[in-house]
């Protein structure tokens, strides 16, 4: 049965947690040029500092965009125009679902770390950040704002959450395009297990209209649990319950199950061209996002 929330978890966040996503963000700014978190370029052509193209002159244009050295060598007039930088949206969106809390540390722990250190890159380079948790559907926990000093907010929310309900991540992702959000980067933190299946959750996550990130919240144990014997397993997301003899036929059926899951998600990510992070529950959040940035493995 899925397990209450035990008075004796891990507290969300600390003073130690809020010290390291300073380092977190010092690390994110080495590769900002490479096109990550801070300084997005606007598809807008307009009076920025990055040279994009030429076209034709027309009457209302800025004179000062005229290139002169063309209109001299073909005697026709054409503006320069430039890249603006914009900032780009950050969208949160934690599974807080019942199945997420059941563990000791609880893996929504992790996904909510995960969201408030992915939070302090982007507010620490003027990006708006919002946060979306969901379950059964999604809520708005808090809309997009900037400025650096949302953070001690944002963690304050966090911490506040509770178990939800069942995961219907098609559900969730509905309900988050039907606030028509300016276009952005959204960030799905969970394990991605939805009683739906892998199938159901990929064409979901292909709907959405954003540029996406993925962070798979995972277990050692998901691949390969420690149950063995007969034993009545109970579903975690919808309660129901089946005797099984854990033996090493079962337990190789299981795993290539896994790996098929695995598959697919990576396969999704690659063909959709959005990045794909693990973060180990049990191991510390910032130390493994932060080896993603320095590798460059986190393109987003």
């Amino acid at each position: 049965m899925a397990a209450e929330r035990t008075t004796n978890a891990p507290a969300l966040v600390d003073a130690r947690f809020l010290e390291s996503l300073e380092h977190l963000r010092i690390v994110a700014r080495r590769v900002a040029p490479r096109g990550r978190f801070a300084e997005q370029r606007s598809r807008a052509a307009g009076g920025g500092i990055e040279f994009k193209d030429y076209r034709p002159y027309v009457t209302g244009d800025d004179l000062r965009a005229i290139d002169w050295n063309i209109y001299r060598r073909l005697g026709r007039l054409f503006v320069r125009l430039f890249e603006e930088l914009q900032d780009l949206p950050l969208y949160l969106l934690p599974d807080v679902s019942r199945s997420a809390w059941i563990e000791e540390p609880p893996r929504a722990h992790a996904a909510l770390r995960s969201a408030l250190a992915l939070a302090s890159v982007s507010l620490g380079q003027h990006d708006r950040v919002g946060v979306f948790p969901f379950d059964s559907d999604l809520r708005v926990l808090s809309r997009p704002q900037s400025g650096k000093g949302r953070i001690l907010t944002l963690a304050d929310q966090l911490s506040g959450l509770q178990p939800g309900g069942g995961t219907d991540l098609a559900r969730a992702l509905t309900t988050f395009d039907g606030l028509r959000l300016r276009e952005g980067l959204v960030c799905v933190l969970s394990d991605f297990f939805d009683p739906a299946g892998i199938d159901a959750v990929i064409e979901s996550l292909r709907r959405v209209r954003h540029r996406l990130l993925l962070v798979q919240i995972t277990r050692a144990s998901d691949r390969d649990p420690t149950l063995r014997g007969d034993l009545r397993l109970v579903d975690c997301e919808t309660g129901v319950d089946a005797d099984v003899s854990v033996t090493p036929e079962v337990l190789a059926r299981y795993r290539a199950a896994y790996d098929r899951f695995e598959t697919r998600l990576v396969e999704f990510a690659r063909e959709r061209g959005c990045g794909l992070a693990r973060v180990d529950a049990d191991r510390d959040v910032v130390s493994q996002l932060a080896t993603l940035f320095e590798s460059g493995a986190l393109t987003v």
